[in-house]
């Protein structure tokens, strides 16, 4: 394998385990020494970069990743004497050769990764920490984001969310936060912002920012595992909590529909819905009775009670749209926000008529640098069959777009609104 090939696959582990070799180490050596953490793991990767393409991939690249990291961290506590700076409850352990190295290998067992995983996010989402950071600090330290992504989920710049991240860094060293998951009414907040993490997260993999690539599923993946984590423990696993994990299997059972063979987009109306998976919208139904019990009502909740809708139609024009307009009048009046306010005017074309759905968006404000905004009303006057609109509204998407799928779906409905006759713009293209 060459030193591309290396690399690629060193980047895919980064990604989905540098998120728990981080929590293993900042368990490890508390979390005011996370930058040490850090380092270990970024060593480890260095070496796998140099070695791999000379020595051949390991059987098992992942635990050859484990083997290195738990080696470095034990290096680095006998060489540093990091351990008499350690506040943890393995601070006795670490001090004696006889307890060091079993210490280390017992933390980077299954069941003791998948318990940092879950204390790292608490730790992160610490009330010192403003909300804001608590959620970046998720997104870049378990979950491998990187600055700008987790910039485009915010809808800010690079450099904001680098100096979120940085105060974050330094709340948790000055005032020694500690990796653990809180109880009583300190969970409830806390919860919340991982949460929105983990919504953020999936919403990245879903819509990537990424300008080469429409859907990350890597991404959708791991924020369904971190949220299952969470689903498991009885601390975490609150009805929100099954809410949130409703909506991603909701959204997950059509990733492999929403594009083609070519990379295209194919919208909603057009999915092949035979190849949702059916285990997946099962899976959700099944976490959505969850988040029944006791009554609560969350943003979650209401996400995924509109994805089951979709989940549960058998065509696009069988899904009772009504009910998802009504539904996105009660997320409005939770989070009234100018995206459900768009999403509320979409789901009212078909639940009311396209005249006040367009009327609705255009009394939107601050999405005018959102291309699924002008997207939106390029599809409804074309449905009005005013296409010298419809052209002006997708031309404006395409300046805003960001994928090359978007720019194609975008490019292919401004020449639907070019073509001079009834017929030409009748031809079914499912892309469209």
């Amino acid at each position: 394998m060459d030193g591309t090939e290396v690399s690629k696959l060193v980047s895919h582990l980064f990604r989905h385990e540098s998120g728990k070799m981080t929590s293993v180490l900042a368990r490890l050596l508390g979390m005011q020494h996370l930058h040490l953490a850090q380092d270990i793991i970024q060593d480890t990767l260095l070496q796998a970069m140099n070695s791999w393409p000379y020595s051949g991939i390991p059987e098992n690249p992942q635990a050859w990743l484990y083997h290195v990291a738990r080696n470095k961290a034990i290096d680095a506590l006998r060489r540093n004497k990091k351990f008499r700076e350690i506040r943890s409850r393995y601070a006795m352990l670490l001090q004696s050769e006889w307890t060091l190295s079993p210490t280390v290998h017992q933390l980077f067992m299954d069941n003791e990764i998948e318990d940092s995983q879950l204390r790292m996010m608490f730790a992160c989402c610490h009330p010192s920490i403003p909300t804001e950071s608590q959620v970046a600090l998720v997104l870049k330290t378990l979950c491998g984001l990187s600055i700008s992504e987790i910039a485009h989920a915010f809808l800010t710049t690079d450099e904001t969310i680098a100096k979120r991240i940085y105060r974050a860094k330094e709340k948790i060293r000055t005032e020694c936060i500690e990796l653990e998951v809180p109880e009583g009414d300190a969970l409830k907040d806390r919860l919340d912002a991982v949460l929105k993490s983990l919504y953020l997260l999936f919403n990245e993999g879903y819509n990537a920012s990424n300008p080469a690539h429409f859907i990350r599923e890597n991404l959708c993946s791991e924020a369904m595992r971190l949220c299952a984590l969470l689903c498991s423990h009885p601390l975490t696993g609150l009805p929100r909590t099954h809410a949130l994990m409703a909506l991603c299997c909701f959204q997950s059972s059509r990733l492999s529909s929403r594009l083609d063979e070519n990379g295209q987009i194919i919208l909603l109306k057009y999915q092949d819905r035979s190849t949702w998976d059916k285990e997946l919208i099962s899976n959700g139904f099944a976490h959505l009775e969850l988040a029944a019990e006791p009554f609560e009502v969350s943003a979650y909740h209401l996400e995924a009670a509109i994805a089951s809708r979709h989940a549960a139609a058998a065509s696009f024009g069988q899904t009772d749209w009504l009910s998802i307009f009504n539904l996105y009048e009660h997320l409005f009046r939770l989070q009234p926000n100018p995206v459900v306010a768009m999403n509320r005017a979409i789901a009212s074309a078909y639940a009311i008529g396209i005249g006040y759905a367009i009327g609705e968006l255009h009394r939107i404000t601050g999405l005018e640098g959102h291309y699924l905004y002008h997207a939106s009303l390029g599809e409804l006057y074309i449905e009005l069959s005013e296409f010298e609109k419809a052209h002006g509204y997708f031309e404006k998407a395409y300046e805003l777009a960001s994928s090359e799928p978007e720019k194609q779906l975008l490019s292919a409905r401004m020449a639907l609104c070019k073509m001079k006759s009834p017929a030409e713009r009748g031809i079914h293209v499912k892309h469209l």
